[in-house]
Parts: C-alpha cells; sequence; structure tokens
C-alpha cells in the first residue's frame, strides 16, 4: 500500500512516501503555506496524483509523553484531512525525528538554504519508515 507521511508544520509541512510493497521510504516535498486550507487541498493533489492509499501524520509528544498545544493542533489537523479526503489517518510519535533529520543532513553536508528546505521531508521519511517497519514487525 502507498503511504503518504506528513510532518505538518505551521510554515512548512514535509512530506514522503513509501514504495507499494511498504518497503523504502523517500522524501517527497516541502509545502509552504499560510493556513490548513490551502495544505489540505494540495495533499489531496498529492494523494490523488500519487494513488495514496493510507495517511500517517507525525504527533509531537512531549518528552514525557503528554500532548501540548502543538499536538493539539496536529490532532484537528488529523481529523481535518481523514474528513477531506475519506482516508484513515495513522498518528505516529515523532519525538526527537526532527534532531534525527538534522543529524542526517549534517553527515551529508547539506547546510545552508537547501537544508531548510529538506529538514522537514527529511523528518516525515523518518516517521513513516519507523511507521512501515512498526507494520512489518506486527505482521511476524
Amino acid at each position: 500500500m502507498k503511504i503518504l507521511a506528513i510532518d505538518f508544520g505551521d510554515a512548512r509541512t514535509g512530506l514522503a512516501v513509501c514504495d507499494e510493497l511498504e518497503i523504502l521510504a523517500t522524501p517527497l516535498k516541502v509545502i509552504k503555506h499560510k493556513n490548513t486550507e490551502a495544505l489540505v487541498e494540495e495533499i489531496k493533489k498529492i494523494i490523488d496524483e500519487n494513488s495514496i492509499q493510507g495517511l500517517v501524520l507525525g504527533l509531537p509528544k512531549n518528552m514525557d509523553s503528554s500532548l501540548g498545544f502543538r499536538a493539539q493542533k496536529s490532532l484537528e489537523f488529523a481529523k481535518k484531512l481523514e474528513e477531506e479526503t475519506g482516508i484513515e489517518v495513522a498518528l505516529w510519535d515523532e519525538r526527537l525525528t526532527t534532531v534525527a533529520a538534522h543529524g542526517f543532513l549534517n553527515t551529508t553536508n547539506v547546510r545552508g538554504k537547501k537544508r531548510k528546505n529538506l529538514v522537514d521531508a527529511v523528518a516525515a521519511t523518518i516517521i513513516l519508515q519507523d511507521y512501515i517497519n512498526s507494520r512489518k514487525n506486527q505482521n511476524f
């Protein structure tokens, strides 16, 4: 099943997609947006263009596992996505994924403006890869 991962942010949202066999997640793009309505419309186009069948949204929990303001915004966004697309949204703990994305970009020596434009898509890729690995482990 092709799955789209979303690293939801206030100004930039990173997207990643996996292959139909759910083996490998790859960065897709970063969407710059001013409001969630425009973001949802862009995501709907991407769903159609890429034959997406599943959605996973990063849930930014606090380090103590509690849900703060940002997590509440993500829960509201997940509900809106489900209503608009008809696809159930899986929520995935995204703690430290942005830190890991920066670490990856450090090792690949990506700097400056290019880094800023990639970090959210890399974070979405990490979320998706963790999610599909977990799905595989549940089936064994």
